[in-house]
């Protein structure tokens, strides 16, 4: 079936159209062609451009809408907050109802924006959410419109919990990407793989530390600028590559290749430039990577949602596992379930014909809700 796909540029009700032209919430929206479909997915991610999402043409091919969401912090991530990426999440949701005709709305959590979309539906259920440190709460977030059905698909548990699960611990000085504590490096073979359970408890623990270390210096550099009349300001967050799953095989085992993460081979990223959360500024940082602060961990979201739920996760992801994929499953609050493991990588890109196949997953059950 061929499909349409229209550019679709709104407003929100916390940030209007910047003077250069563009606004603050832009998508693509997939149709088959010359249809107006009743049943539309709507996803997005915290910063990556999801407009020209790889699983659009395919639902528009089976009859559904599709809309790739981008919210004002699409590459922008140093500066996201959580009320305003939900705030635009529902300028999406609202643009589906009442210009594009749909009446099921579908929210797909991908990759990193499942713990987004899940927090959407999470406050469009039951609000809950606290604003960002010293400013206040836009009444917008506290009237979401909710969606009919979620779908996570290759999908992490959390912007806190990954990004820890990623730290690597050996780090001893924030501003020297060169510290290493020999004791907590994972690339030293003296270590493994593979790694002895007492090495495994004693780097997680060390993970969480880091994670912790920041946000006691994030929430004091608050309080130290605000004597200096100074509300924020950015750092720099290095070596993000250090998951011990990326190096053995044996935890949490799948059919992943070993060796490499997400940006290639694990320790080259790990000492490379680019990262998650390689920028943030000190309220970013509590409002999405913080494990003591940020409410964009998945779980207490997950508990919100009982609208009926699919959760795929692919065997051979690097970045997602099947322990996050089993998680978020059994987190959910939805008597009606479904937890499918399939073959393929995180983006779908092999074994050929993956993306279709998993499209017709989705179409199925789809079908087999209305």
């Amino acid at each position: 079936m061929p499909f349409d796909r229209q550019f679709i540029a709104l407003d929100s009700p916390t940030s209007r159209q910047n003077p250069v032209g563009y606004h603050p919430c832009q998508g693509g929206y997939f149709t088959p062609t010359g249809k107006r479909p009743k049943t539309a997915l709507i996803a997005t991610h915290y910063n990556v451009d999801f407009s020209e999402h790889y699983l659009g043409s395919y639902m528009a091919e089976r009859g559904y809408g599709f809309l790739g969401w981008n919210t004002r912090f699409r590459g922008n991530e140093p500066y996201f907050l959580l009320e305003h990426a939900l705030i635009d999440i529902g300028a999406g949701v609202r643009w589906l109802r009442e210009e594009a005709g749909v009446e099921r709305v579908v929210l797909l959590g991908n990759s990193g924006g499942g713990s987004l979309m899940g927090a959407y539906q999470s406050q469009a259920t039951r609000a809950s959410i606290k604003p960002a440190v010293g400013l206040p709460l836009p009444d917008a977030v506290l009237d979401l419109p909710a969606a009919d059905l979620y779908i996570s698909l290759c999908a992490h548990l959390g912007r806190p919990e990954i990004l820890t699960a990623w730290l690597d611990p050996s780090m001893t000085d924030e501003n020297d990407p060169t510290s290493v504590d020999p004791a907590l490096d994972m690339y030293d073979a003296v270590h493994g793989p593979p790694y002895s359970e007492e090495f495994i408890l004693g780097y997680r623990e060390a993970q969480r530390a880091r994670n912790h270390r920041i946000t006691d210096w994030a929430r004091a550099e608050i309080d130290r600028l605000a004597r200096h009349q100074i509300f924020d300001r950015l750092f720099t967050l290095q070596r993000t590559w250090a998951d011990l799953r990326f190096m053995d095989g044996a935890i949490d085992p799948s059919d992943r290749p070993i060796g490499v993460c997400l940006a290639g081979p694990a320790r080259n990223a790990n000492y490379g430039a680019l990262g998650i959360g390689a920028c943030n500024t000190l309220r970013t940082w509590l409002s999405m990577w913080s494990l003591r602060d940020s409410q964009c961990n998945g779980v207490p979201h997950l508990q919100n949602i009982e609208v009926p739920a699919l959760v795929i996760q692919s065997r051979g992801d690097v970045g997602c596992f099947l322990s996050d994929a089993r998680t978020i499953h059994e987190s959910l609050a939805s008597a009606d379930k479904q937890l499918d493991l399939i073959a393929g990588d995180h983006y779908l890109v092999t074994p050929a014909n993956i993306r279709a196949d998993v499209a017709d997953r989705i179409a199925g059950w789809l079908e087999e809700r209305r």
